[in-house]
Parts: C-alpha cells; sequence; structure tokens
C-alpha cells in the first residue's frame, strides 16, 4: 500500500459517557461555537452539556443507546478496503472515537507518507470540513506527509446518481409525482453563512443539480424544495425550518432526504424519522417517508472509489 484514504465525520456516541464526551468536544469546537476566548467558550460548553445531556440522550435511547455512525463507517472502510487494494483505508471521527492521532499513528507504522483525507460532508462548511481537516492536520504536526484533501463533493456524478437512484428505490413501486420531495439539510445560524460560509449557497447548488438528475433519469415529483432541520438555540438559523416547510403539505404524500449527511446518525435516524415523522402526522400529512443515507451501500462506494481515483 503507498497511500492512505482516511474518512472523516463528526462522529457519534456508543453509549451515555460517549454522548457527554461527544457534546463536550464539539461545543468546545471553535468552528461550533464561534467564541474567540478559549476560556469563556469552555465555561459556555459546559453549561450546554449540563444543561443538555440528559433529555438529549432520550433520543439516543429511542434509536437503541448509540448512532449508527460507527458501525456504518466501519462497514464503508471494510468495502473501501476491498476495492482499492492499493490504499490503507481508515477513518477518525472529530468528536468521538477514533479521533484523528489513532489514524496518524496506523498510516506511520505503515510507512505511508501519502495521505488523502476524504470529509464525509458533499458541502464544504467551516463547521464540519473545516473543523475535521484542522483537527487531522494538528494530530500530523511534526509528521513527514504529503496530504490531499477533497473538500467538497456535491457535484460528482457518480455520488448524485447514487443518491438519485436511493430517492427512487426508497418509494419501491409507488409514483413519484404523487410526492412532494424535500432535501432537509442540516440547519447554521445565519451568522455563520453571513460571515463568509459558503455551506447555503452549496446545498442550493446541490439541490438543484440532483432536481436536473431526476429529471434526466425520468422520476419527477410533484415539487422539490429545501429546508433546513436541527435549529438549537434562540438566535437566527438558515430557513424555511422543515417544520414550517412540512406545514405546506397537509393531506399530501412528502419524501425526505438528508442532502447534508452521506451517514445515517441520530439527526437522520431519530429527528428526521421519528421526530418530524411524528410532526408531519399532526400536520395530517398522509404519507411521509424518509431516505436513508448512502451509508455502505455498494452504489455509494464505487462512487467514493471513482471519487478518489479521479481527484486531481
Amino acid at each position: 500500500m503507498d497511500r492512505a484514504l482516511v474518512l472523516l465525520n463528526m462522529g457519534g456516541p456508543r453509549n451515555k459517557e460517549e454522548f457527554e464526551m461527544f457534546l463536550r468536544n464539539m461545543f468546545n469546537d471553535p468552528n461550533i461555537l464561534t467564541i474567540k476566548n478559549d476560556f469563556l467558550r469552555s465555561i459556555i460548553a459546559s453549561l450546554i452539556v449540563m444543561s443538555r445531556k440528559n433529555s438529549a440522550w432520550e433520543n439516543y435511547l429511542a434509536i437503541g443507546g448509540s448512532s449508527p455512525i460507527n458501525k456504518l463507517t466501519e462497514k464503508i472502510v471494510e468495502k473501501l478496503s476491498y476495492s482499492m487494494g492499493n490504499y490503507y483505508v481508515t477513518w477518525a471521527m472529530r468528536y468521538t472515537p477514533p479521533f484523528a492521532s489513532q489514524a496518524v499513528k496506523e498510516i506511520e507504522a505503515k510507512g505511508i507518507k501519502d495521505i488523502v483525507l476524504l470529509p464525509m460532508y458533499p458541502q464544504y462548511s467551516t463547521t464540519t470540513t473545516k473543523s475535521s481537516v484542522e483537527d487531522f492536520m494538528a494530530a500530523c504536526e511534526g509528521k513527514d506527509f504529503n496530504i490531499t484533501v477533497i473538500d467538497r463533493f456535491y457535484k460528482n456524478e457518480f455520488v448524485n446518481l447514487s443518491i438519485v437512484y436511493s430517492i427512487r428505490d426508497t418509494l419501491l413501486e409507488q409514483k413519484s409525482s404523487e410526492y412532494h420531495l424535500i432535501f432537509s439539510a442540516h440547519g447554521l445560524p445565519q451568522k455563520i453563512v453571513d460571515n463568509g460560509d459558503p455551506y447555503q449557497k452549496e446545498i442550493q447548488e446541490h439541490v438543484q443539480i440532483l432536481s436536473e438528475v431526476l429529471d434526466y433519469c425520468k422520476i419527477p415529483f410533484k415539487s422539490i424544495s429545501l429546508a433546513y432541520q436541527s435549529k438549537i438555540g434562540p438566535m437566527k438559523w438558515l430557513t424555511p425550518s422543515l417544520e414550517d416547510k412540512l406545514k405546506e403539505y397537509k393531506g399530501e404524500k412528502v419524501l425526505i432526504y438528508p442532502i447534508s449527511f452521506t451517514v445515517d446518525n441520530s439527526e437522520t435516524v431519530f429527528e428526521l424519522a421519528i421526530e418530524y415523522k411524528e410532526k408531519a402526522h399532526e400536520i395530517g400529512i398522509i404519507d411521509y417517508k424518509v431516505c436513508k443515507c448512502e451509508n455502505d451501500s455498494q452504489r455509494f462506494c464505487e462512487a467514493l472509489e471513482e471519487l478518489v481515483r479521479g481527484y486531481k
């Protein structure tokens, strides 16, 4: 093996102890809680963790007490390791183990110098891609590596075909033309976008690209729209919220695709598939479906391989 491929993601807890670690690490991240003073950020992070850890843990209990992101990422690594024989494939999470330092030790032990980093976020954001890449680079300080970063891939045709086929397959024999398709993206505070984060623009571009691919593949929908989920706190976030968007479809059928995620996590398997499903039924939506993320599907793994091998 002459190269390493490292998949980067946010991470997710395997138990309640890791859940507290996840929250603490996330809210101490200056890319998430954009407070310049480290001491003040740590105090505010501790207050957030103490106020949220018990109530938010209930969400994880509803999905079995752990995030699915770890096992699914392991499966992706296993499949890519098999198909990409000249790459050593591994993974590193931002807020829970395995951390970047572990991946760096593995790569060093194998004597590999060339590394490709693949943050598993299709669109670039300071809160995701930048945070994960900075974290890995810090773990490489003083090391003699040649590092290539694939910092976004929402325009990749192989990935987008995988997404479109997933949307088609979720409906099985039902007619897509009877459904409204909502691309749901993780929200961001408006001030982060106003400060230059390109995430919203790239999400909007991605929706347009996927709409064109759906049209090309003759998969029509009643409508296609974009909404944002996961808002916390009182500040202004990107709009429209998914809850507000769902209110437009009383008496209709709705299909949700989690456009900013590639691997299922609590925001998809709990928030979208359980929490928002209940809200949809309260609104009067007659059928509410959620597409799974691409996860370790063969199509998606093949798309990732094409992406990495073809990246310049």
